[in-house]
């Protein structure tokens, strides 16, 4: 029997009453009786970047990421979802609050604040009687100021198993499941010790092919094996308590990888991450959806889930009507952007390198606001806005090590270092049918000026709809705004030699 959700929540429920209030669905046959089904479960399972295309759904043949390939299985993999920024920060105040980033104020920045009366999905499902409540990173990194309580909800420090025990009866509960994997530092050679295939590594192309740069990558690779093992042992709890297919379950990454040229970064390497979505009979399994998702869609869909409204405030789309076989794609394009990631820059600035990105089919075009800056921090450390940063939008390890070691003397190296450290223009330009991994700027092209053109129209137009500060004035607030976290500093000459 065909059935249509009436977005309806009884008023004892809305008062904050502590039990499940059923939603009520019409039958489309004219008999006219309702039915009475209960309200989803939420779990979103983000991992700490956990970047595209690292899963063995979408084509990884090395990374173990079962519980990911089963949510794609039993559920819907989108392959074309993206950050509306790829930095921890920004993507996270993204998600919570279903907005582009750069409305957040200081929250478009990392290691900043989010604003105490934003609208935020859990504690609009709080305030509907879902039982809330988050593990390990959510938020953040920042500071929390004004808030009353956790924006994701109450830390359940043991996890989703403590959190299932203090559910109130009947409750729906909406739980966010992070780790701090695999977010950096590794334990070196622990990806080879896990029995994964260092040789059979699909690298970027614009790392270097090199023992280093395979090894630093297995380990990333099993720190995102681990947070999969996670999200399995959630999902078999689910299934043990019979609340599996009740359960909305999204799994997903809030950015790329912490290597070069990937997390900080609007190409693919560092703006696109892995989703899946699960729910039970009402998502239907095995599709692959190739409609552009930003991660700012989850919030309203869930809310949409539960019956409630989405707050104007909210500029994502509600993806459940697609979820559940609608024909209408969600998305033709996809912003990106970013503000501040790191205080990376030279004395006196304290600014960050913003930027901002429209991608579609055919091309991924970038706008960087400020050219003169450097898009990955300084790499003169002696001048560094911040003590002894280096490179400072970039973590440190031993694929960013390798590539400053051996830039010098070797081309192919040099190669890697121009991509992922040097200056870059003001706009870039890729045709991603000749370019996929976005590595030859068509921007100066006379060839490719109408498209150029068009997108760069296209981009400011949608910037200023969205109320952007960086098209409609006020930008400058993104740099001056405070920053309460450290930048990666200069290692050693050192521990550079020791990678030539």
């Amino acid at each position: 029997m065909k059935i249509h959700l009436i977005r309806f929540i009884c008023l004892a429920t809305m008062m904050g009453a502590g039990h499940s209030a059923p939603i009520r669905l019409q039958s489309s046959e004219a008999d006219g009786q309702d039915q009475v089904e209960r309200r989803p479960n939420i779990l979103f399972c983000i991992a700490d970047d956990w970047g595209w295309p690292h899963a063995g759904a979408l084509g990884d043949s090395v990374v173990q990421t079962p519980a990911f390939d089963r949510l794609a299985r039993e559920g819907v993999l989108f392959p074309h979802a993206y950050v509306s920024s790829p930095s921890c920060t920004p993507s996270r105040n993204a998600i919570l609050t279903g907005q582009w980033h750069w409305r957040l104020k200081e929250g478009a920045n990392l290691w900043s604040i989010l604003a105490p009366e934003t609208n935020v999905y859990p504690k609009l499902l709080g305030a509907a009687g879902y039982h809330v409540g988050h593990w390990r990173k959510s938020w953040g990194p920042g500071r929390l100021k004004g808030w009353d309580g956790h924006p994701a909800g109450p830390n359940y420090k043991k996890g989703f198993k403590e959190f299932l025990e203090a559910r109130p009866e009947g409750a729906p509960f909406c739980f966010w499941l992070g780790a701090s994997d695999p977010h950096r530092p590794y334990q070196l050679g622990s990806g080879a010790e896990s029995g994964l295939v260092c040789e059979e590594i699909d690298l970027f192309p614009f790392f270097p092919d090199c023992e280093e740069v395979r090894g630093d990558v297995a380990d990333y690779y099993f720190e995102v094996g681990r947070f999969d093992q996670d999200v399995a042992r959630a999902i078999a709890l689910l299934e043990k308590s019979g609340e599996l297919d009740n359960t909305l379950i999204v799994m997903t990454g809030d950015h790329g990888m912490p290597f070069p040229r990937c997390k900080g970064n609007v190409y693919d390497s560092g703006a696109r991450v892995p989703l899946a979505v699960r729910w039970g009979d009402r998502v239907k399994g095995g599709q692959v959806l190739e409609d552009f998702v930003s991660l700012t869609d989850l919030a309203p869909s869930f809310l949409s889930a539960a019956g409630l409204e989405i707050p104007s405030s909210m500029t994502g789309n509600d993806l459940l009507a697609r979820l559940q076989g609608g024909d209408k794609a969600s998305r033709s394009f996809v912003l990106i952007g970013r503000e501040r990631h790191t205080q990376a820059q030279e004395k006196p600035s304290s600014g960050g390198y913003p930027v901002r990105a429209l991608r579609n089919r055919e091309f991924l075009y970038v706008r960087n606001y400020e050219p003169d800056r450097w898009p990955a921090g300084t790499p003169y450390h002696e001048r560094a806005y911040m003590k002894n940063g280096w490179l400072g939008d970039c973590d440190n390890g031993p694929t960013k090590l390798v590539i400053a070691a051996r830039a010098p003397k070797d081309p192919v190296y040099w190669e890697s270092y121009r991509l992922c450290f040097a200056k870059r223009p003001g706009e870039e330009l890729y045709d991603l049918k000749a370019d996929p991994h976005q590595l030859v700027n068509l921007a100066a092209n006379p060839e490719y000026s109408e498209v150029k053109t068009k997108l760069a129209a296209q981009l400011v137009a949608e910037l200023k709809a969205s109320g952007d500060p960086r098209e409609i004035g006020g930008a400058q607030a993104f740099d001056e705004y405070p920053y309460f976290g450290g930048v990666p500093k200069f290692p050693g000459a050192e521990a550079i030699k020791a990678y030539r």
